[in-house]
């Protein structure tokens, strides 16, 4: 199925700029999408890498004070 859709003169001149000798909009915008989800995918991994990193530290300096905490007598 065609659809017909309007964007404004400013949108369609940066698809002009973007787009391929004879490539067709639909193809640029085609194109956009796929790279809008690449990146969505990518700063995901990234997400996730830098929350294990996070999880990481977070565990060395919970054993770092598990150790003192048995080295000091906490009584009052």
């Amino acid at each position: 199925m065609i659809t017909t859709i309007q964007i404004h003169k400013d949108i369609k001149k940066g698809l002009d700029l973007i787009k391929n000798e004879r490539e067709s909009y639909e193809s640029v915008i085609s194109r956009l999408l796929d790279l809008e989800n690449k990146q969505k995918i990518l700063n995901e991994k990234l997400m996730i890498k830098g929350y294990k990193k996070m999880a990481k530290e977070s565990l060395r300096i919970t054993r770092d004070w598990e150790a003192t905490d048995k080295e000091l007598d906490w009584e009052w």
